[in-house]
C-alpha cells in the first residue's frame, strides 16, 4: 500500500476530466480525501452521477458534475465558459479522459477520434483553463499518459495514409501528450502553474474492453488477471496534484512517484505539435 501523500486540498478547486471510471474515478475519491473542492467531468450524464454519489459516499464531501465530450471542440468551449462562471480560480487540472478503438472513427468534428479525444481534448482543456491556473497563484497541471507511447507523424496524426491501428493510434496520443506537457511547461513558467505526466501502470480500466479487437481483447484480459486496481493507478496522480514534495517540480515523467527518463524531448518537434493542436481546435 502506497504512503499517504501528505498533501492538504482544502479550498482549493480541482477539476478531474474522464471522472465516471477507473482512474478519473478514483483520482477524483483520493482528491476529495484530501479536502479538494472536486468537479468530476464526465461525457455520460448518468454515469457520472453515479460516480459522483460513490465519491461523496466515501469521502462526504461534496462533490460537483460537469458534462463535457472532449472529442468536441464545441463542447468543450461551452464547458469552459461555464466552468469559469462558477469558478474565479482552479487550482488542480487532471486531464485523464481517454479512448482506445480497434476501427478507425471519427468525431463530430471530423477528426479522428483517438486523436480528438487524447491529445486535442488535453490541449484545447488545458488551454482554455489556463487562465484559471494562473490566476490561483500555484496550480498543478497532471496529464494522465503511459509507457506505451510512440509512432508518432505530424504529417499524419488521423491516419489517413497509415495502414490504420488502433494500437498505434493510442501510442501516438500518448506520445502526444508527454511532449504536450513540455510544452505547457516552458509557456507557464514563472507563473506559479507546474505541468507533468505520468504513466499509472497497466491498470484494470474499461478502456481496453471497450476497444475491440484482438489485441484490446488480449489487453483487457491480462487486466483482469494482472492489472493494477485503478486506486494504485491513481496514487502517482493524486500525489502530484497535492504533495509538497513536487512543489515547484514541472516538465517530468512520473511513475510510482519516481521521475522516469523521457525519450520524447525535443523543444522544435514539441512546438511543432503545439502549432498543430492549435490549428486543428480553433472555432468551426
Amino acid at each position: 500500500m502506497a504512503e499517504s501523500v501528505g498533501g492538504d486540498l482544502a479550498g482549493k478547486t480541482c477539476l478531474v476530466t474522464g471522472a465516471s471510471a477507473g482512474i478519473g474515478l478514483a483520482t477524483a475519491r483520493g482528491l476529495a480525501r484530501l479536502g479538494a473542492r472536486v468537479v468530476m467531468a464526465v461525457r455520460d450524464p448518468e454515469k457520472g452521477e453515479r460516480a459522483r454519489r460513490s465519491v461523496m459516499g466515501a469521502t462526504g464531501r461534496d462533490v460537483e458534475l460537469a458534462v463535457v465530450d472532449v472529442a468536441s471542440r464545441k463542447s468543450i468551449r461551452a464547458f469552459a465558459r461555464d466552468f469559469a462562471g462558477r469558478h474565479p480560480r482552479l487550482d488542480v487540472l487532471v486531464n485523464n479522459a481517454g479512448i482506445w478503438s480497434e476501427r478507425r472513427r471519427l468525431s463530430q468534428d471530423g477528426i479522428e477520434l483517438t486523436w480528438a479525444t487524447n491529445v486535442l481534448g488535453y490541449f484545447l482543456v488545458t488551454d482554455l483553463l489556463r487562465p484559471l491556473l494562473e490566476g490561483a497563484g500555484r496550480a498543478r497541471v497532471v496529464n494522465v499518459a503511459s509507457q506505451l507511447a510512440g509512432e508518432l507523424d505530424l504529417t499524419d496524426v488521423q491516419f489517413e495514409r497509415r495502414p490504420w491501428s488502433g494500437r498505434s493510434a493510442y501510442a501516438q496520443s500518448k506520445q502526444a501528450d508527454r511532449m504536450l506537457t513540455w510544452a505547457l511547461a516552458r509557456r507557464v513558467s514563472g507563473t506559479g502553474v507546474t505541468a507533468n505526466a505520468m504513466h499509472p501502470g497497466f491498470v484494470a480500466t474499461e478502456i481496453f474492453g471497450k476497444g475491440g479487437g484482438l489485441w484490446s481483447f488480449a489487453a483487457s484480459l491480462y487486466s483482469k488477471l494482472r492489472a493494477r486496481r485503478p486506486e494504485e493507478g491513481a496514487d502517482t496522480v493524486v500525489w502530484l496534484a497535492a504533495s509538497p514534495d513536487v512543489e515547484n517540480r514541472s516538465g517530468l515523467f512520473w511513475k510510482d512517484r519516481q521521475e522516469r527518463r523521457c525519450r520524447f524531448r525535443g523543444e522544435a518537434g514539441e512546438e511543432a505539435l503545439w502549432s498543430l493542436c492549435r490549428e486543428m481546435t480553433r472555432p468551426a
